[in-house]
């Protein structure tokens, strides 16, 4: 499912038109970006929580070459679903 059909599906629970309901996904996304930026960690009851979590730099291999290669540290975002989403999926 691509956003587009996000949106569609979101109206068609809803009750909101499209735009509305393209305006209340980009509010979310929006919204958790600025959240996990600021390492905070969002969590929707039922559906998963999005966290923050630092890589630690460390070596690699280029494929190609064989070639070793240093990776640099970062900071990378983690789901973890929830218990009622993964109690769905099954």
């Amino acid at each position: 499912m691509n956003k587009q059909e996000l949106i569609v599906a979101i109206a068609a629970e809803s009750g909101l038109t499209k735009a509305d309901s393209k305006k209340a996904l980009d509010a979310f996304i929006s919204s958790t970006s600025k959240s996990l930026k600021k390492g905070d960690r969002v969590a929707l009851v039922g559906f998963g929580s999005f966290s923050v979590s630092k890589r630690a730099a460390r070596k690699g291999r280029n494929p190609q070459t064989g070639k070793e290669i240093k990776i640099a540290a970062k900071k990378v975002v983690k789901f973890k679903p929830g218990s009622e989403l993964s109690k769905n999926v099954k």
